[in-house]
C-alpha cells in the first residue's frame, strides 16, 4: 500500500520541519492531500501514527483537507473535475491509477474531445501545510 510510503514520507518531513523550527514537540499536523492521489486516509492515518510512535510527532493532532483535482485538456483548453472522468472507470483501472497515478492518461480523456493530452492542474501530492 502507497499509504504507508507516504506515512513515511510525512513523519519524516515533520520531524525535520519541526527541528529547523526548533520545535520540541509536533501537536498539531495539517496535511493538504489531492483527490489524485485516492489515499485511503484510514490506512493512511494508522500509518502515521504508528510510525510517529517514539519520535516528536507521537501523540499529535492530525488535520487533513483533501483537494480537488482539476483537469484542463490540451487539444480543446475544456476543464472538468477528476471525479467527472473517474466515475466511469472501472475498478481495475482505478486501482491502476491509485498505484501509478500517471497512468490517469491511459484512462481518462477530455470529455469533451476525448483527448488523452491534458495536465493535472491541481489535485496531485501530499503537502504538510503547517506543523505546531
Amino acid at each position: 500500500m502507497h499509504e504507508w510510503a507516504l506515512a513515511e514520507a510525512v513523519v519524516k518531513s515533520a520531524i525535520d520541519m519541526a527541528q529547523k523550527k526548533n520545535l520540541s514537540q509536533i501537536k498539531l499536523l495539517f496535511l493538504r492531500v489531492g483527490e489524485v492521489q485516492q489515499i485511503d486516509m484510514e490506512v493512511f492515518n494508522y500509518a502515521i501514527k504508528e510510525l510517529s510512535k517514539g519520535t516528536i510527532l507521537e501523540n499529535s493532532e492530525i488535520k487533513y483537507e483533501i483537494f480537488p483535482a482539476k483537469l484542463v485538456c490540451n487539444n480543446c483548453g475544456n476543464i472538468w473535475s477528476y471525479m467527472e472522468s473517474f466515475q466511469g472507470l472501472t475498478d481495475e483501472e482505478k486501482e491502476a491509477i491509485h498505484f501509478i497515478p500517471e497512468t490517469i492518461h491511459v484512462y481518462m480523456k477530455c470529455p469533451k474531445c476525448k483527448s488523452a493530452d491534458f495536465e493535472i492542474k491541481e489535485g496531485r501530492g501530499v503537502f504538510i501545510e503547517d506543523i505546531k
